[in-house]
């Protein structure tokens, strides 16, 4: 059987999370109150003991969810945690990702052009994203943005799910879509300028409700 991704994928950014004075755990949960079903824990910075716990704790609401963890940059933090891995270019290989979290857990890789594309095909990803398809404000030196028609052309160079991230938001979602992407990974647009528990939610029901 195919492996499928929910369409919309969010992503919980601790840096982003820190400089809106919220912490991770009590955004995952509201994300998860609205839906989500799949979580991509993000921390770009070091991986103390108290970062272990949150993703510890992280995974222990997406468990009672019925919700898929993934965790950013860490096959290590995965495997501890029986949950996903996503990798990007300058990450452990996924070919030795692979040997650490086993042949079922899940593993993304990231790529943002076409070469790194044609490449990941030849690697054991269950899925790969691409992007930036738009100017996006979560990386400090973001690769070009993409755009809607390239990213329609990418899509056609590989059979492996792909999602689309970088810069979306409910205005360009269904666009996104529409060339052919299976997934869509969102950070900023799902913290609305107010954060409290039911604006959160509230958002990630929007966002699935676009998006079925």
């Amino acid at each position: 059987m195919r492996l499928e991704l929910p369409r919309v994928y969010p992503i919980v950014d601790t840096g982003a999370l820190k400089r809106r004075g919220r912490d991770p755990l009590w955004f995952a949960e509201a994300l998860l109150e609205g839906g989500a079903r799949i979580l991509q824990l993000r921390h770009k910075e070091h991986y103390s003991r108290a970062v272990f716990e949150t993703a510890s704790a992280l995974a222990g609401l997406c468990a009672r969810a019925g919700a898929r963890l993934v965790i950013d940059d860490r096959a290590d933090i995965a495997a501890l945690l029986d949950a996903g891995v996503h990798l990007g270019q300058n990450d452990l290989p996924p070919r030795l990702a692979r040997r650490v979290l086993g042949e079922a857990r899940l593993l993304g890789f990231s790529t943002h052009n076409e070469a790194q594309l044609r490449a990941a095909e030849e690697e054991p990803a269950d899925y790969l994203a691409i992007g930036p398809v738009f100017e996006t404000l979560s990386k400090e030196n973001p690769d070009p943005a993409l755009g809607l028609q390239r990213l329609a052309a990418l899509r056609a160079l590989t059979e492996k799910l792909l999602v689309a991230i970088g810069g979306i938001t409910r205005d360009q979602a269904r666009a996104v879509l529409r060339t052919g992407v299976d997934s869509i990974a969102v950070i900023g647009d799902l913290m609305p300028e107010e954060m409290t528990k039911a604006t959160v939610r509230e958002r990630m029901e929007e966002w699935t409700a676009l998006t079925r």
